[in-house]
């Protein structure tokens, strides 16, 4: 599907956790974060991190200086679940108060 886009003008990147199926598929872009299967932008809530994620994915586009470049991200699941922890246990307090 995505080099079906790009081969009609548009360019595309591809948000993955699978750096060995990445590689073997080889797509025209891609971002590689090393999180579990299925929390590609990482947990609930963390917009901040969502953010920044959705962010490298659109500069790769731009920046990028050959087909088939994998981009890692200096993240890890750790710090991301650490984070989104967090930002959940901040919510239940806000939504109990008051």
């Amino acid at each position: 599907m995505q080099r079906a886009v790009e081969q009609r003008g548009i360019p595309t990147v591809s948000i993955t956790v699978a750096l060995d199926v990445t590689r073997h598929i080889k797509p025209p872009r891609a971002v590689f974060l090393p999180f579990m299967m299925g929390h590609h932008f990482g947990v609930p809530f963390h917009t901040q991190l969502q953010r920044h994620i959705i962010e490298a994915a659109l500069g790769l586009i731009v920046e990028a200086r050959e087909s088939g470049e994998v981009r890692s991200l200096p993240l890890t699941w750790a710090q991301a679940r650490k984070q989104g922890t967090a930002i959940e246990r901040e919510m239940k307090t806000e939504i109990s108060r008051p």
